[in-house]
């Protein structure tokens, strides 16, 4: 049975209907907060989405063709780029990290922008492209590792510590990158997961003999199910007590099957799974190695200075030292938070996300809800010391007399970088609201009047349930 009339949040688990169209605002869910981003009328038109997308790969290139920043110092000069910064981490004996800083600033990016176009530009002339499944969900696996925004905060930083020793003039590759960061902040404000619906509809035009085209708009319509009442203000359902599951790839409600352990999506084939198998252990198995990663991320030397006055080690918190003592506090502030708040931070919020779901609590569900989506969005930023580590390596590289290499405190930090988002894409939110009442589908608090309208408010009720079970037959 199809169910394109439903929709569940793929953080409680609550069953909704879908509006016919959000106009533009954000939607998002009356019990948890969590925002629905691939609804009717909330995304860019293919139109705009392809043209961004299209210029974001032109500037891509520009970016990794010239160089961000020159240093001249004693008539010497040096130069920067992204490739540049991950040749001397390779032949630096820092591999891993030069593999970290490709595919986090370069090949992920790439494959995003590459695999966009691939499926955009073949919709936009109504047609399905070939393998549109693994390409559509392709986008959606590695955009989370892509991290040109962190990069760029990390050229600023290289740029700042730099310019009290030599003089830095910002290249071409710079504005450029800049730019891309502006660009690609446009193109993740669209779901891709909205894409299906779109090529479920092209299909459907061509079997009728009908041409399609809404695909300027990228718009869809979804009435209210025949002989189903307005949600009243009983307990709503949520989708594991009517039997259904969503998908979290495409978003489709389908029924849940009891005898099919690796059920798959009948739209784009992706496992389905009422709750992620293991989440509870796999994500704390992740935090532990994190927090082990960490004391070493803290106490070895990230950088290794040697010139012909001696040598020198750099580690995390003698870097926010010196920036400190040197007077350029608002940048200590920033890399205190990026380098040593925030991986804090993902460390406690987690463990106390896992125990709590393991012990079954409903102590303040929402709140925790909200921790955990700010842990999704800060997770890349502790990537900035390792990026700038990598800018620096390259600069500052002059034979005998000057030379910066990568410490191990580099590799560590990557590795908690990694382990804590690892743990957060493990943990299954749904796990927070197993034990706690749907609530009422009237109720309205404060949060829920502080986010952006319209918010879903017309969930599937207790009192629905007659004309619901009517939906499934």
């Amino acid at each position: 049975m199809d169910y394109q009339r439903l929709i569940v949040c793929h953080e409680c688990d609550l069953l909704f209907r879908k509006p016919a169209d959000v106009k533009r605002h954000r939607a998002a869910c009356s019990r948890c907060g969590a925002g629905f981003a691939a609804l009717p009328g909330c995304a860019l038109s293919l139109d705009w989405i392809c043209a961004v997308t299209l210029a974001a790969l032109i500037v891509f290139c520009i970016a990794q063709s010239f160089p961000l920043i020159e240093m001249h110092a004693n008539g010497m000069t040096s130069e920067a780029t992204l490739f540049g910064a991950v040749r001397s981490l390779w032949f630096g004996d820092m591999r891993v990290v030069a593999v970290m800083v490709l595919c986090s600033a370069v090949l992920f990016p790439l494959i995003e922008l590459l695999a966009l176009l691939y499926v955009l530009v073949p919709l936009r002339l109504g047609i399905r492209p070939p393998h549109f499944n693994a390409m559509v969900r392709l986008v959606q696996i590695v955009r989370p590792w892509g991290m040109v925004e962190v990069f760029m905060l990390g050229v600023l930083v290289t740029i700042v510590k730099m310019v009290s020793i030599a003089q830095v003039i910002p290249g071409p590759g710079l504005f450029a990158l800049g730019t891309l960061t502006v660009m690609l902040g446009v193109v993740a404000s669209f779901d891709p997961s909205g894409l299906w619906a779109i090529s479920e509809e092209i299909r459907r035009s061509r079997m009728a003999h009908v041409r399609w085209s809404k695909v300027s708009t990228g718009r869809q319509r979804f009435m209210r199910p025949s002989g189903a009442r307005k949600a009243s203000s009983s307990t709503a359902i949520t989708a594991r007590r009517a039997g259904l599951v969503g998908c979290h790839a495409c978003g489709l409600v389908q029924t849940r099957s009891e005898r099919d352990a690796h059920q798959r999506c009948t739209r784009c084939q992706h496992v389905l799974h009422e709750r992620r198998p293991d989440s509870l252990t796999r994500t704390a198995s992740l935090l532990l190695a994190a927090a082990i990663a960490y004391i070493p991320a803290n106490l070895l030397p990230i950088m290794h200075a040697s010139s012909v006055g001696g040598s020198e080690d750099d580690t995390i918190l003698g870097g926010v030292a010196y920036f400190w003592t040197s007077g350029d506090w608002p940048l200590a502030v920033v890399v205190f938070i990026a380098s040593v708040l925030v991986p804090v931070l993902k460390l406690v919020v987690l463990t106390l996300l896992t125990v709590a779901a393991s012990r079954g609590s409903g102590w303040r569900a929402r709140e925790r809800a909200t921790l955990y989506r700010l842990v999704e969005r800060i997770g890349p930023w502790s990537m900035l010391d390792v990026f700038v580590v990598a800018l620096t390596v390259t600069l500052v590289h002059f034979g005998s007399l000057a030379v910066i290499t990568a410490g191990p405190a580099a590799l560590a930090f990557g590795a908690v970088v990694i382990l804590t988002m690892l743990a957060s894409h493990q943990f299954d939110p749904r796990l927070i609201w197993d034990n706690v009442g749907p609530g009422p589908r009237a109720a309205s608090t404060a949060n829920d009047k502080a986010l952006a309208a319209p918010l879903l408010k017309n969930p599937i009720s207790e009192k629905d349930d007659a004309s619901f079970q009517s939906i499934q037959t």
